[in-house]
């Protein structure tokens, strides 16, 4: 799986790379301060990483792809900001329990469904006690055969994926999504982590 990302990255085959942080993320920064450690998985360019750090807290961007993590070390350091390569559904033992956040973008869609429940074990690992899970999902994708990645993932396996794991303590459609999303449906979601 690696490899199929590292690929697209080296030949610019990157299409959920839009050269900024995700607009409902900075729509939800503008209104909430996500505070403490936070970790990004798949984390890419790292535009959602330093929209983070600017707001004061101290990020880690994961990628499995080395090129990834290269295109975010090239942009200068914002604040507390930092990057490592690993395989998410594999979390290394250093970041067991660390995180104080978790921001979900774009890693959960790219994954292939049958990986998901590890997502899900792999998250819960992560946070810290009574962690959060910040979470933009993709609910909907209007071409009739469109076959992912990305994949979409309806409110009801979202409910059933997480279950047991986090519980849900708010959850709405953004009002502001990439030009090139508008006609896709998103749902943002804050999960707790549950002990």
């Amino acid at each position: 799986m690696g490899n199929t990302w590292e690929s697209r990255w080296q030949i610019g085959d990157t299409p959920w790379d839009h050269g900024k942080a995700a607009p409902p993320l900075v729509e939800y920064l503008k209104g909430h301060r996500v505070t403490g450690r936070v970790l990004i998985p798949g984390c890419g360019a790292g535009h959602e990483v330093r929209a983070l750090a600017a707001q004061g807290a101290q990020v880690t961007g994961l990628d499995i792809a080395p090129t990834a993590i290269a295109r975010s070390l090239a942009f200068p350091p914002v604040a507390n900001e930092q990057y490592g390569l690993a395989d998410f559904l594999q979390l290394p033992e250093q970041y067991h329990g660390q995180s104080d956040w978790l921001c979900e973008h774009t890693c959960l869609c790219a994954l292939e469904p049958e990986h998901w429940p590890s997502y899900a074990a792999a998250a819960h690992r992560a946070l810290k006690p009574g962690g959060k899970l910040l979470g933009i999902f993709f609910v909907h994708i209007p071409d009739p055969d469109h076959v992912g990645p990305p994949f979409t993932i309806t409110e009801k396996e979202i409910d059933s994926l997480f279950a047991g794991r986090f519980t849900t303590l708010e959850k709405w459609q953004p009002r502001r999504v990439f030009e090139q999303r508008k006609d896709c449906i998103e749902q943002m979601r804050v999960m707790q982590r549950v002990d």
